[in-house]
C-alpha cells in the first residue's frame, strides 16, 4: 500500500528535503505532497523544483511565494530565485502556473495557508488558500472577532497547511494541523505521513535565509534596470538601501549615485551640443533633416532659441535616455 507524505514549507532547503525522504524511506509508489512555498529564501530552489518536477507521484500546491513569481510581484527573495534560475526561469513560471491550490485525500484537505469554514472546497478563494496578502486581508475582515480561520473550521476532514510558522513542532488546533516549522530559518522540515498522521522531521543545518540575504545583495542590485529607472526612482532605491553597510554594496550604490549625478550635470553641455547640431543641419534643409531624429522637439526648440534645462530634465529622466541622446548628438 502506497503512503502519502505531506511536507511543509521547503523554501529551497533541498538537502533537508533529501534527508527527510531518506528518513521515511520514500518509495517510488509513495505520494509526496508539498503544501507550497518550495521556492525562495533557501539556496537550492532550483534543485527542489527539479526534484518535484521529475519525481512521479508528486504534487506542489501554489503558495504565496509561487503566486508572487506567477504574478511577477518580485521582492528580494524572488529576485534572487530569478537570477538562480537564469534562462529556465520562464520554464519554472509555466510549470508553476499549472499547479493546483489544494489536494484532497480520503481523510485530509491540504492547502498552503488557510480555508474558509463556510465555503465548499471547490469555491474557496485562491488568494485565501495560498495566503496571498489580499487573501489574508479578506480573512481579517471576515473573522473580526476571532481572526483565526481555524477557530471556525468544523469539517470532518483534517486540514493540513503551512505558511504560518508554528514553532519547532506541528501545531494541532481543532481539526487542523500546521506544519511550517521554519526550515529556511534554521528550524525543522516537517512531513506528515498518511494514513495515521505520523510526524517526521529533520533539523535544518543552518539559517539559510540569513545567509542568502547577504550573499545575493550585490548580484540582485546589479541585475536591477537602473538605466531605465526614473531619476526619482533611483533616488528612492538609494535611500531605501542606505542602511546597508556591506562594503561591496556601498561601493556599488555609490557608483550608481555618482553616475546619475554626472549624467544630470550634463544638461547644459547637451544643450550646447544640440545648438551645434542645429548649426550643422543648416537653414535650407533643417525641416527635412530635423524630422529624422528622435530628439527633433529639442532641435526645433533650439532653433527658436527656446530650449531650456527644464525641458531636458522633464524628458531625459533616466540614465538610459541621457546616454542615448548624447550618442545621437555625437554621431
Amino acid at each position: 500500500m502506497s503512503r502519502i507524505f505531506v511536507i511543509g514549507d521547503i523554501h529551497g532547503c533541498y538537502d533537508e528535503l533529501m534527508t527527510l525522504t531518506q528518513k521515511v524511506n520514500l518509495q517510488e509508489e509513495d505520494w509526496l505532497i508539498s503544501v507550497g512555498d518550495i521556492l525562495d529564501r533557501g539556496g537550492k530552489s532550483k534543485e527542489v523544483y527539479e526534484y518535484f518536477r521529475n519525481r512521479p507521484n508528486s504534487k506542489v500546491l501554489i503558495g504565496n511565494h509561487e503566486r508572487k513569481h506567477i504574478n511577477n510581484v518580485l521582492s528580494y527573495a524572488q529576485e534572487i530565485v530569478k537570477l538562480q534560475f537564469g534562462e529556465v526561469y520562464t520554464e519554472l513560471l509555466a510549470w508553476l502556473s499549472k499547479q493546483d491550490y489544494y489536494f484532497e485525500t480520503p481523510e485530509t484537505i491540504i492547502v498552503h495557508a488557510a480555508f474558509e469554514h463556510d465555503q465548499p472546497l471547490q469555491q474557496q478563494r485562491e488568494d485565501v488558500l495560498s495566503g496571498s496578502t489580499s487573501g489574508e486581508k479578506y480573512l481579517e475582515k471576515k473573522y473580526t472577532e476571532t481572526p483565526r480561520w481555524k477557530d471556525h473550521y468544523r469539517g470532518e476532514k483534517t486540514i493540513i497547511y503551512g505558511h504560518h510558522v508554528v514553532g519547532d513542532t506541528p501545531e494541532k488546533h481543532g481539526n487542523t494541523i500546521g506544519i511550517d516549522t521554519a526550515a529556511c530559518h534554521g528550524g525543522y522540515l516537517t512531513a506528515i505521513e498518511l494514513p495515521g498522521f505520523h510526524i517526521h522531521q529533520v533539523k535544518a543545518a543552518r539559517d539559510y535565509w540569513k545567509e542568502e540575504q547577504v550573499n545575493w545583495q550585490v548580484p540582485v542590485l546589479k541585475a536591477k534596470d537602473w538605466e531605465n529607472m526614473t531619476f526619482d526612482m533611483v533616488r528612492k532605491q538609494l535611500n531605501k538601501l542606505a542602511y546597508i553597510e556591506v562594503p561591496e554594496v556601498r561601493a556599488f550604490l555609490s557608483g550608481v549615485e555618482k553616475e546619475m549625478m554626472e549624467l544630470q550635470g550634463m544638461y547644459t553641455k547637451i544643450i550646447e551640443g544640440i545648438v551645434a547640431f542645429v548649426e550643422r543641419l543648416g537653414e535650407e534643409r533643417f525641416l527635412e533633416e530635423a524630422n529624422k531624429y528622435s530628439f527633433k522637439a529639442f532641435l526645433f526648440k533650439s532653433r527658436a532659441n527656446n530650449l531650456k534645462v527644464e525641458d531636458l530634465e522633464k524628458s531625459l529622466n533616466t540614465m538610459g535616455k541621457v546616454k542615448a541622446l548624447v550618442r545621437e548628438i555625437m554621431e
